[in-house]
Parts: C-alpha cells; sequence; structure tokens
C-alpha cells in the first residue's frame, strides 16, 4: 500500500484520508508558487475538482479570497467529510458531489478550475478537462498538478502516473490556449492553460 492506494487499484482510498490532510502535501506543492504562474486578476469563483477532504479548496480559499469555491468530488464520504469538518468554518466552501467528468454546476461560472493529485485517477481524463473548460468564464484559467512519473517513495504506483505533455494535449483538445507546463516542483509537474 503506498499513500492511500491499493496496488491493484487507481483510486484513492477514502478510508486513508487523513493523508490527505498532511501539512507537508503545502510544501510539496505550495498555494504561492502556483499562483504566482496564474495569472487571475480578481478571484471571484473557484472549482476544485477532486477536492478530497478540500485540504487543498481551503488553502487556496484563505490565501485568495474567492467569494466562493465549489469543493467537487465523486466521493460520498469526501463530500460528507466537507459538510461536516469544513463548510461549518468556511460556509463559502461548498461541497458538490460529482460524476467523473460531469460537475453539476453552470457553464461559464468559474474564474478557476484546479486539480491537485487527480489526474492519474481518472478513467477519461480528456473528459474532466473538457468540463473544466466548459465550467470556465472566457477569461479563465486551469490548473493540474499530478505525480511526475518517475520511482519515489510518495504516490501511486509509477505505471499509472501521467506525463505532462499528455495533460497538455488534453487541454490543446479541450480548447485551452497559451499552455504552459512547469517542472521546478521536486515531486510533482505543473500544467496551466487559458480558456
Amino acid at each position: 500500500m503506498i499513500y492511500g492506494f491499493n496496488m491493484n487499484e487507481k483510486k484513492f482510498d477514502p478510508k486513508k484520508l487523513a493523508k490527505l490532510n498532511n501539512p507537508q502535501r503545502l510544501v510539496d506543492i505550495p498555494p504561492d508558487y502556483i499562483w504566482t504562474k496564474l495569472h487571475i486578476k480578481k478571484p471571484d469563483t473557484f472549482i476544485e475538482i477532486g477536492a478530497g477532504t478540500a485540504f487543498f479548496s481551503v488553502a487556496f480559499f484563505e490565501k485568495f479570497k474567492p467569494s466562493a469555491l465549489y469543493a467537487c468530488d465523486v466521493s460520498e464520504v469526501m463530500v460528507n467529510y466537507i459538510k461536516e469538518h469544513v463548510s461549518l468554518k468556511f460556509p463559502d466552501i461548498i461541497p458538490v458531489k460529482t460524476e467523473e467528468s460531469a460537475v453539476p454546476l453552470d457553464s461559464g461560472i468559474a474564474d478557476l478550475v484546479f486539480m491537485i493529485n487527480l489526474h492519474h485517477e481518472l478513467d477519461t481524463p480528456s473528459a474532466s478537462v473538457k468540463e473544466a473548460y466548459r465550467l470556465l468564464k472566457p477569461d479563465g484559467q486551469v490548473f493540474i498538478v499530478d505525480w511526475k512519473k518517475k520511482d519515489m517513495l510518495q504516490g501511486p504506483p509509477t505505471h499509472i502516473r501521467c506525463l505532462p505533455e499528455e495533460v497538455k494535449q488534453q487541454m490543446t483538445d479541450a480548447g485551452f490556449k497559451n499552455i504552459t507546463i512547469h517542472h521546478e516542483l521536486e515531486k510533482h509537474f505543473l500544467v496551466i492553460g487559458n480558456h
């Protein structure tokens, strides 16, 4: 068992949700670093797809103060966790139960859509990227962070990880422009696209 993954499964095990709240994750994936790569003038509405316990939703909400942040997840366990442990303290972080590539929110509402350590779990990642495009305002941005495809002690099995070039191609196919890949983080890549 590595990082809460069953070796035969791509999906994160909700029983291991405590791992998602490890403060080391903010060291490995610093919101300030990501923010310097984005160009969002006025943060109004954010959407995190695959929010888990909303650990990163809270970090981005506290730092960048959008008026609303929709924390979306396919897992009922995660959505209930957010309701019970996050939304009471942060009522503008709104849990949303989703299907993998269908988010029940209106089109064109978000300034920022993000996915962190989700891409390798997706059955049809291109469909999720298209859904991110649908959710964004015309000048909105998406960013995707996932594990680099190299052997390391943390994270999912190397063989299920994806390459940033694959993510960039999926963004291109969905209609995103000005797509950039960033490799500075030790364990993760960052891909950003503009609507």
